[in-house]
């Protein structure tokens, strides 16, 4: 990735000042590393220094490649959603006890084929000839097989296969609550079960008032086709499409409050040319309205950690400690400016 932007494209077409907020994109390349599972590496650090964008010179008509910076007003819908996926599960005390004698099991055979493998194998005092370890196997069993409520539980088990065999809709606890009025006790916990990527949303309207606006309009627009298409590598392969990073902005520093994005993918985008329902162009073909739905994807998900470094990379003080909060989560605590004040994070 080269250091500097290769272009600057912004709507409306006016100055950025240091009261301005304003929705900044930046593109890069995919890129992959060979081997490993966390295989992925940004192609923009997050320590990479901010971008001061009113030092661009805007491009009237130029469709921006990797390296390149849009910038669009704040969008109306500005909104974050984190989700932690959890469900229900559920394991009753014989499966419970199953699990417990075959864990057993599997370890004391791991060890003793070890200690065979190494010449250690020890036979108990009796000299029988028996392994130890295996006697005490075959005696965790014999328990679990002799256990009566184990038995009954097999039996019931085994006469609700053979009973829905004749197309009866039988289950386990129905029969057990039938036989012996209980169920088995489902020990129901709820598990952690997975992370999630988050999904953004956005809508701009466009509506050009001179002809260097409509033509950054054109080139936004195109801008975004291009980048977010799938590239050929070769008759046989195609690469990864550009991916985005975004950024809510105060002038030339990054918003004090509002939430973070992880590197992003451009998965769905869709121009209505007729913005206000009605077909309506200028002399040169601009359409008079426009509205750009942008639909972006977080490439990774978001992880505790992710929160012990600030926007510029910088490691967070410590929550909790005896000068209360984070310093740089309050106004002027501490800080040069307000523009220094971290936000709430991913």
């Amino acid at each position: 990735m080269p250091a500097t932007a290769t272009g600057l494209l912004r709507y409306p077409y006016e100055a950025i000042t240091q009261n301005t907020d304003y929705l900044q994109i930046r593109i890069f390349e995919y890129v992959r590393a060979s081997t490993g599972i966390d295989a992925y590496t940004k192609g923009i650090s997050v320590s990479s220094p901010a971008l001061d964008v009113s030092n661009y010179v805007s491009n009237k008509a130029k469709v921006l490649d990797p390296g390149g910076v849009i910038i669009l007003p704040m969008p109306s819908n500005i909104q974050d959603s984190n989700v932690v996926s959890y469900d229900s599960d559920s394991m009753n005390a014989f499966a419970a006890m199953g699990v417990s004698a075959v864990q057993k099991i599997m370890g004391d055979v791991g060890g003793e084929i070890g200690k065979v493998a190494s010449g250690e194998t020890t036979y108990p005092n009796g000299n029988t000839g028996k392994n130890q370890t295996f006697e005490d196997i075959t005696t965790k069993l014999k328990d679990l097989i002799n256990n009566e409520s184990v038995r009954g539980a097999a039996t019931a088990k085994l006469a609700t296969q053979a009973v829905n065999l004749f197309g009866a809709n039988v289950s386990f606890n129905s029969l057990l609550a039938r036989s012996s009025g209980k169920i088995l006790n489902p020990n129901m916990e709820l598990l952690f079960n997975n992370v999630t990527l988050r999904t953004f949303r956005f809508s701009f309207k466009f509506a050009p008032r001179d002809p260097n606006e409509a033509t950054v309009v054109k080139s936004i627009i195109r801008t975004f086709k291009k980048n977010m298409a799938a590239q050929k590598s070769s008759d046989i392969f195609l690469k990864t499409p550009h991916l985005f990073k975004l950024t809510y902005r105060k002038g030339n520093q990054n918003h004090p409050f509002l939430h973070r994005f992880k590197d992003c993918a451009l998965s769905d985008m869709s121009v209505q040319y007729t913005g206000d329902n009605v077909y309506a162009t200028y002399s040169d073909g601009t359409p008079v309205s426009m509205i750009m739905n942008l639909t972006f994807k977080e490439m990774m998900p978001i992880y505790s950690d992710d929160y012990d470094n600030d926007d510029s990379g910088t490691a967070m003080p410590n929550q909790g400690a005896d000068d209360g909060p984070q310093g740089n989560l309050i106004y002027g605590a501490g800080q040069n400016s307000s523009t220094d004040v971290e936000g709430v994070g991913f």
